[in-house]
């Protein structure tokens, strides 16, 4: 006979829906740190489909306001940069610090705002006023100087790329004082001025990649381009040009020079500029189509880096048409490969990969014309879900909308046309209960570790009928996910060591379908980190979401 005081205990699980999510239906409002802790992994502010930029702007200000904790809002800026390499959401917490503990802004700033992209994004909010500061204090100056005098040249020249603003704008707010005559010589080229205005320093002072750089722009031919980016061989007193490739595209003089640049590029930006590389000739040459393929595929390299198949995946939905099947093949061999650096979780699942209408949504939002990514919320969703079967074979997935479809996959197939495939069921409303109704229905007697809720989260349908409640005024999951844990525990003799939920919510909007709790886990957003964070959560690793970003030092 099961403890009965156990399953007495399991009404806890039916608290009442607190709130409507964006799409009218039911849901459990999230704690305003976990609501800004999911915002600053995955905030992008641009149009989702349930929210536009400035919706996304004033919720983000918003949960900001109610969480009066500057250290945690300093340790989510370093988190959001360092763990989920986000780059508007470490400025604007940052920029919040600014206006709110100078101390806190400080050591917040020499964390977050590691690279020049970052630096004119946060200089572009302080000038905005949006969050606080409106023009830079003197405490914001001397921040921005020390960042200007400790960036290594090749960290200034790429800060120098882009515009609105540019980096000479930042210059000219934060006035700073160079250290050296190099560093003067430094500031004097990348702000245009005149070298008589470089005084006491000349053109002989420039660091060597900015003089290497200069020579490339203004060299005559293809033969002197390549051997700047060649370099003297076994010569360490003239180094080669290694510059980032957007400050060489202007001049290169054709495939041949753009076939040394490619040879220079690291693994990620080889990785994300293929369709450059086929504008511009690389690939008509067989033995650069080879070369190229053949780092792409290093097992070694990717072994190494410990990649996950994301990257590939997005690579591969980006390539043109143009470019050649060899290099996208190699994609598919990256993709496999990275699979191997997936965790194997502590037992099967069940993944509810949510294949609704808003999952067709840009993951990154709606950018405009030009410049949304290909890669949409159901294709990062889809990945995860044959990720996860790659790995743990015995898992069940079950794509859904209004219903539930039956994926018949073959968890030995490549980990692309799994993802290919899986993306391709459905299109309708959303109820986030049907793989949960599904799996207590069909799969009642098997052992599961848990659930894996892919989506959006935005339920509105449950039972055939819009914008209704689950049991007792709960959503429909956590009707369902009350009869899931009765049935494993029943499963397993009445251990009290139940299976365990994660809500991972591919686009959050600060609401959620299960309420956190110690058997419930909600993610926001997507970035490689998940799989570990799955992986631990499940395998009864008690950190939590919010725990993880009060983990960080400062």
């Amino acid at each position: 006979m099961a403890n009965k005081s156990l399953f007495s205990s399991l009404k806890s699980l039916m608290p009442r829906a607190t709130v409507r999510n964006e799409a009218g239906g039911p849901a459990y409002a999230l704690g305003p740190k976990h609501a800004l802790a999911q915002f600053a992994a995955t905030g992008c502010f641009n149009g989702t489909y349930y929210a536009d930029a400035d919706s996304q702007l004033d919720a983000l200000k918003s949960l900001i306001a109610q969480v009066n904790d500057n250290v945690f809002l300093a340790k989510l800026a370093v988190y959001s940069r360092e763990r989920a390499f986000m780059k508007d959401m470490p400025a604007a917490l940052t920029a919040t610090l600014a206006a709110r503990d100078t101390v806190l802004f400080h050591k917040a700033f020499d964390r977050a705002i590691d690279n020049g992209r970052v630096l004119r994004t946060l200089f572009q909010m302080i000038r905005s006023g949006q969050f606080g500061k409106k023009s830079l204090s003197s405490s914001l100056q001397r921040a921005f100087q020390r960042w200007l005098n400790t960036a290594s040249p090749e960290k200034l020249l790429s800060a120098s790329i882009g515009s609105d603003p540019s980096l000479r704008d930042v210059f000219r707010m934060a006035r700073p004082t160079p250290t050296d005559n190099a560093r003067r010589a430094m500031f004097g080229w990348l702000t245009d001025k005149e070298q008589l205005k470089w005084a006491p320093a000349t053109e002989a002072d420039l660091p060597d990649q900015i003089r290497l750089l200069v020579a490339f722009r203004t060299a005559e031919t293809v033969e002197q381009q390549v051997a700047l980016l060649q370099g003297p061989s076994g010569d360490e007193n003239r180094p080669a040009l290694r510059a980032r490739w957007d400050l060489l595209a202007d001049t290169a003089k054709g495939p041949v020079v753009w076939a040394a640049i490619a040879r220079t590029m690291g693994p990620q930006a080889l990785r994300m500029n293929l369709n450059t590389l086929q504008r511009h000739g690389v690939f008509e040459d067989a033995a650069m189509v080879q070369t190229v393929a053949d780092r792409l595929a290093d097992e070694n390299e990717i072994r190494r880096s410990r990649q996950f198949p994301y990257q590939y995946f997005a690579a591969y939905l980006n390539a043109s048409d143009e470019v050649p099947h060899k290099i996208k093949a190699a994609l598919h061999k990256a993709a496999e490969i990275a699979c191997g650096n997936v965790p194997e979780l502590p037992g099967p699942v069940i993944v509810g990969l949510d294949t609704s209408g808003s999952m067709s949504c840009a993951i990154t939002g709606n950018r405009g014309r030009g410049a949304t990514s290909k890669m949409r919320c159901i294709d990062v969703a889809a990945l995860f879900a044959a990720a996860i079967l790659r790995r743990n074979p015995d898992s069940v997935i079950i794509p859904f909308d209004t219903q539930a479809y039956d994926a018949k996959v073959d968890p030995s197939d490549s980990i692309l046309s799994l993802s290919e495939r899986l993306a391709k069921y459905g299109g309708g409303g959303t109820d986030c209960s049907i793989p949960l109704r599904e799996a207590n229905a069909r799969h009642s007697k098997r052992k599961f570790a848990g659930c894996v809720l892919v989506s959006d989260n935005e339920s509105w349908v449950y039972s055939n009928r819009a914008f209704a409640y689950g049991t007792n005024g709960s959503t429909g999951v956590m009707t369902e996910w009350q009869e899931f844990v009765k049935n494993q525990v029943r499963l397993s003799g009445g251990n009290t060591n139940g299976p365990k939920l994660v809500c991972i919510n591919i686009q959050p909007y600060g609401s959620t379908q299960a309420p956190e709790r110690s058997d419930i886990l909600n993610i926001g957003g997507f970035s490689d980190a998940v799989f570990n964070v799955v992986a631990a959560y499940l395998g009864d690793d008690a950190n939590r979401f919010v725990a993880e970003v009060e983990s960080i030092e400062l």
